[in-house]
């Protein structure tokens, strides 16, 4: 098999080492060497406006929207630099505001949506994040109580959404909330972009076991937003909805192995530091993460082959997001495993992020592994459950029956 990169692909490589051999500091060691993490969330804001003056934000999108109409095999040499250099990929909410939002609005947006939208997100005047799971409707995301009905030319909401990712630092929700009370299961929900910035919104952060307040209740009491304000045809929000959850389980498939590949390496260093890496069943763990990260940067291969050639994500999705879930518990606990007792009482900062890996350039701390074992396991239960993913395959590409619902 011929992985190699075309001639494109290798010169976008070169321009990218410029930009960072010209924008980071002398004596750079990566983001994760930054001991406070006040200096590391300003440094993270600051290099976000750097990648966005240097358009290397979005850069699938089409150039009318802000991108540069490059590939997804582009985006992946992107990453494989940053990586490499220890630098990050935006900030908090650009999970939700470029990848998941941004991707959905070139799929089912207006051409009015996309314009004003799509420049503002990558500008970072506009950041999102993720309005679906409510107190009664997690994985069965179809039960979802959030109403919202038209009073003139604006819609009007009331509900409550909970564990709402980065909510406090957004300025901007995307929703799902049932506009026909006559219609069930999955019929008569609408997806509705709505301003956070108004008297009808409350929110209130949640406080982790890992001491940070990533996630939030969000309390809707006749909030409003205007009526075209609503991501394909009222009703049919779900089709919409879907496609989104494809790209927040599936689209990274070919960039996530970069990243935990790159904290593998941090994984083999810190067995080594600790003496670790001639005890045969810590080398044994060790081979099985190098096996897995192998496995998941060829099936991510594979995928961004399916996906260039303009097929849908569907199942791939959801192999993508269990597989690289269920490794990285399995990694981080084996990190916890090689500290002993010293993992136990953490020292240093933890990560940036509540998703995926921890900070690139980490150092072997206890306080890094600790952060990034917690929010492992948060990985299998967020974009879907590893037991939802486990009934799409099994319903989707075996062909089982579907599980019965009450």
């Amino acid at each position: 098999m011929d992985v190699s990169y075309p001639s494109e692909a290798e010169s976008f490589r070169a321009e990218v080492r410029d930009v960072l051999a010209e924008e980071l500091p002398p004596g750079w060691q990566g983001i994760g060497a930054i001991a406070a993490r006040e200096d590391a969330e300003r440094f993270t804001a600051q290099w976000r406006q750097t990648l966005y003056r240097r358009a290397l934000l979005g850069i699938t999108w089409p150039p009318e929207y802000g991108g540069r109409g490059l590939s997804r095999l582009h985006q992946v040499v992107l990453m494989e630099e940053l990586a490499r250099a220890g630098v990050p990929f935006g900030e908090h909410t650009d999970l939700f505001s470029i990848k998941m939002l941004g991707s959905t609005l070139l799929r089912w947006g207006t051409e009015e949506q996309r314009r004003r939208f799509l420049p503002r997100i990558l500008a970072g005047e506009d950041r999102w994040c993720q309005g679906f799971s409510e107190p009664g409707a997690g994985s069965d995301l179809a039960a979802l109580a959030t109403r919202a009905r038209v009073d003139g030319r604006e819609w009007v909401i009331d509900g409550q959404k909970i564990w709402t990712s980065v909510a406090h630092r957004a300025n901007w929700i995307f929703l799902l909330a049932r506009t026909d009370p006559g219609a069930r299961g999955h019929a008569g929900i609408s997806f509705l972009l709505c301003p956070l910035d108004q008297p009808g919104i409350d929110i209130r952060p949640i406080r982790q076991l890992s001491g940070d307040s990533d996630f939030n209740e969000v309390f809707f009491t006749g909030a409003r937003t205007p009526a075209d304000m609503v991501v394909g045809e009222p009703g049919e929000g779900w089709k919409v909805a879907m496609t989104l959850l494809g790209h927040e389980r599936g689209e990274e498939a070919a960039t996530n192995p970069i990243l935990f590949r790159a904290e593998l390496d941090r994984l083999l260093m810190l067995a080594a530091s600790r003496g670790k890496d001639h005890d045969p069943l810590i080398r044994q763990r060790l081979a099985w993460c190098y096996a897995r990260v192998e496995i998941m940067r060829y099936l991510g291969y594979r995928i961004l082959t399916q996906v260039q050639n303009g097929t849908e994500l569907g199942a791939a999705a959801s192999v993508s997001k269990l597989y690289w879930s269920e490794y990285h518990v399995a990694a981080t606990g084996l990190a916890l495993d090689i500290e002993g007792l010293d993992g136990l009482v953490p020292e240093g900062r933890g990560p940036l992020r509540t998703v995926r890996t921890d900070d690139p350039g980490a150092p072997n701390s206890s306080g890094s592994w600790l952060g990034a074992f917690l929010n492992a396991r948060a990985g299998t239960i967020y974009a879907g459950t590893s037991e939802v993913q486990r009934n799409i395959l099994a319903e989707t590409v075996l062909g089982l029956p579907k599980e019965r619902r009450q």
